[in-house]
């Protein structure tokens, strides 16, 4: 029995009011470990009224919310952290915006490099990926799995793998050691709704 949960990413494009029961269905259908809200190219107040509608379905259920991005707004409006990838911010500079109370993950891609000197710059937890093609983002980027049992067993930080990951391919990367599996499509896209994703996804970490 591998110790892996699950760990959403909201759709790039979304209507909170809309989006807000999708939400609620998922997070009721069986254990997820944090929602991550992905707004990509939106203004402030934006970002602010989806994080009003959505924060308190998760935290209502102890579900971690967390704001891709945006260090600053996720500090002031009630968000538990913040995750930044190479483009969005230096580590360092968006721990120190989120002070010492608030979750931060980092993306680092395939890098082993960039893993080690986001831990030491305080995050709570790295990301690698893309491990497989992904609808949900375009990147050429490709880790391997070996990337996560290299870190498992050198690290005791988290890592959350992200990239393509469905139901059907995610056991090499539990077993791999993958801490969280960061999945988009795989809920908000399955065929039977986000509860059904949830559950399928949950199965498959349980059967890897």
């Amino acid at each position: 029995m591998y110790d892996c949960q699950l760990y959403l990413v909201t759709p790039p494009a979304l209507d909170p009011v809309a989006f807000a029961p999708d939400l609620a269905r998922a997070l009721d259908a069986g254990p997820v470990a944090a929602v991550q809200l992905r707004l990509k190219d939106v203004p402030d107040d934006t970002i602010l009224r989806a994080i009003d509608i959505l924060r308190p379905v998760a935290q209502e259920r102890d579900v971690a919310f967390i704001l891709n991005d945006r260090p600053d707004l996720a500090r002031r409006s009630g968000c538990d952290g913040a995750h930044v990838g190479g483009e969005d911010m230096d580590a360092a500079a968006a721990r120190t915006l989120l002070g010492d109370q608030l979750q931060l993950g980092v993306s680092c891609y395939d890098s082993r490099d960039l893993a080690m000197r986001a831990g030491e710059a305080g995050a709570d937890y790295v990301a690698f990926g893309a491990f497989f093609p992904s609808v949900s983002k375009e990147t050429d980027i490709r880790a391997p799995v070996e990337l996560l049992t290299w870190w498992s067993a050198m690290m005791e930080l988290p890592v959350v793998a992200i990239g393509g990951i469905t139901a059907d391919n995610c056991a090499p990367l539990v077993r791999a050691g993958a801490d969280f599996l960061a999945v988009i499509s795989a809920v908000w896209s399955h065929p039977e709704g986000p509860a059904a994703g949830v559950r399928a996804m949950n199965a498959a970490i349980d059967a890897a």
